[in-house]
């Protein structure tokens, strides 16, 4: 199965430990970005991964390719030119304290990108699904346009569509995303949201539910699920539900309508303990998107995507990288965590 997923790939730049970012004097260097996220997790399933963006020829944006080949992503359609690398400043939070996530991502090379440098029709050649985010055509009006492209031409080929909606209000205000959004889902096959992206993007929100207070209230979800679906006409919607009760402790879960059938799968309910949150519903969309394409039912894939989540919280960084028998064995119901000999 072949996979292409297009968005930014930046460098996180975080504070050791739970330190804050006044307290810091040295900071950990990786990379992240929601759809290089979902390429990382696919790769890990043995997925013909392709990531997509744009990064300088420089070595700084060397070892931001580098960081995703070590892990069997292909990135050879990466367009190279441009100046910066994007980054961004996570401070993790602990207990109470939320973490903070800061952007310093103005001009770089995919902001800037022109989109007649991404050629679609060699990119989509072999390719069975295209994933994007609503983080990629928040970079700009040049990357509405390429997004745009990109779904025009993997409609044109068949290629299932999945985007999270991902809205990020530092990036765009709500009418922004409204807009842009509305007129990239006509393409979309499967949307992926969760409480609070909804509600921020088209206005439609689950009744009886207070995110903050870590109340949900599931068939408030189903509404949402139906009304997403009603209006640009998915065959799949995904919500992620967590329930925040601390910086450390969430409850997470996920729920999955199927249109065709009319079927609204919830998966089992997860207590995390948390040791990085950054990336999570990008790992939920990378298991969705395999568990899909592997042929699991409306409840197995869910499943599927809620315990490779699950197994993402536990580990350090942006990726995921838990593998198919890890997420198989803690879906079947196997999450002790006990030592394995």
């Amino acid at each position: 199965m072949k996979v292409v997923t297009f968005g930014e790939l930046m460098i996180r730049l975080q504070p050791y430990n739970y330190e804050r970012f006044v307290q810091a004097d040295h900071l950990e260097f990786t990379f992240g970005g929601g759809e290089a996220n979902v390429a990382v997790s696919l790769a890990n399933y043995g997925a013909h991964a392709v990531f997509v963006t744009k990064l300088p020829a420089h070595a700084i944006g060397q070892a931001a390719v580098n960081s995703l080949r070590r892990y069997g992503v292909d990135t050879t359609k990466i367009v190279r030119g441009g100046d910066r690398v994007g980054i961004y400043f996570n401070e993790k939070g602990a207990s109470q304290r939320p973490s903070v996530c800061i952007y310093d991502r103005a001009h770089s090379a995919i902001q800037e990108a022109d989109p007649a440098e991404f050629n679609w029709d060699d990119i989509f050649e072999g390719a069975d699904w295209f994933h994007f985010t609503g983080i990629t055509p928040a970079l700009g009006p040049n990357m509405v346009a390429a997004c745009l492209d990109a779904c025009k031409a993997a409609k044109e080929r068949g290629v299932k569509i999945s985007c999270d909606l991902n809205y990020r209000g530092k990036l765009w205000t709500r009418d922004q995303a409204r807009a842009a959004m509305t007129e990239l889902c006509q393409y979309v096959d499967v949307c992926i949201s969760n409480e609070e992206d909804a509600k921020d993007v088209f206005g439609i929100e689950a009744e009886a539910t207070d995110i903050t207070a870590g109340t949900l209230n599931k068939e408030g979800y189903k509404s949402v699920a139906r009304q997403l679906a009603d209006k640009f006409g998915f065959e799949k919607v995904a919500i992620t539900l967590r329930e925040s009760k601390s910086a450390f402790d969430n409850d997470w879960s996920a729920m999955l309508y199927d249109v065709k059938s009319d079927e609204y799968c919830f998966s089992k309910l997860y207590h995390l303990h948390i040791i990085d949150r950054i990336g999570g519903g990008d790992s939920f969309g990378g298991g969705l998107i395999y568990a899909l394409l592997t042929g699991h039912n409306t409840q197995s894939a869910v499943e599927f995507a809620v315990a490779a989540s699950a197994l993402k919280h536990s580990i350090e960084g942006d990726y995921n990288f838990a593998t198919v028998p890890e997420v198989e064995k803690l879906a079947g119901g196997d999450a002790s965590g006990r030592v394995q000999r």
